[in-house]
């Protein structure tokens, strides 16, 4: 059976891709989920941590998997897709394909973000969301975002690229990025429009990962 190493976003949890992590595994793949140091805790907790510590989280998991398996599918969410980019860069013999789920290429979407503020619990969560967030986590993710440009062009193995047209917390440009970026000659994007297109989603990420193999 292969093996899916899913890591989820900046301030999120495992709850982000645990869904598509019980997809997997109901497809014969065996999934670990995990929570980035820092984070599913107090604000005190992400304070003390910073993206080296995301990092090294994910690399002591892909480890524990790569104990009992020859290769590893690696799937990010938001920020989990840049750091799965730099596992596949370290670890590329062992990474058998990787999955970007709105990678934040280009993070925060102005106009999404004003069409949201219509909803008064758009606007808790983002208040709650600022108030339990420190300026140095935001800052660490910002220097992840930035040192990411120069993962890009090492992507070789076979990539998925996912995005949401109407992301707020993304621009969909990021999806044109990394596919004029990543020199991948198997790369596949699919644009999400609604959160209904969720089932679909997961359904073609299992047939690439499928074929990953067949163009490594």
């Amino acid at each position: 059976m292969d093996s899916c190493l899913l890591i989820h976003g900046f301030t999120g949890g495992e709850y982000e891709v645990l869904p598509l992590a019980q997809f997997l595994g109901a497809h014969d793949y065996i999934t670990r989920t995990f929570t980035l140091k820092g984070h599913g805790g107090t604000r005190r907790d992400l304070l003390h941590s910073d993206r080296h510590d995301w990092q090294q989280s994910a690399e002591e998991e892909l480890n524990m998997l790569l104990s009992g398996a020859e290769g590893v599918h690696l799937v990010g969410f938001s920020t989990g897709a840049l750091i799965a980019s730099g596992l596949s860069v370290r670890y590329k013999p062992y990474i058998k394909s990787l999955t970007l789920l709105s990678a934040p290429v280009f993070p925060l979407n102005p106009a999404q973000i004003l069409r949201t503020l219509g909803s008064p619990e758009m606007v808790r969560n983002y208040l709650r969301k600022w108030r339990s967030t420190p300026l140095k986590a935001t800052r660490e993710f910002q220097h992840l975002v930035r040192e990411s440009f120069a993962v890009y062009p090492e992507l070789e193995l076979p990539t998925f690229i996912v995005q949401g047209n109407r992301d707020h917390l993304v621009k969909s440009k990021s999806a044109g990025y990394l596919q004029q970026t990543i020199p991948s000659r198997r790369k596949q994007v699919h644009m999400v429009c609604h959160s209904a297109d969720s089932a679909g989603m997961m359904d073609e990420v299992l047939q690439f990962m499928r074929s990953a193999g067949d163009y490594r």
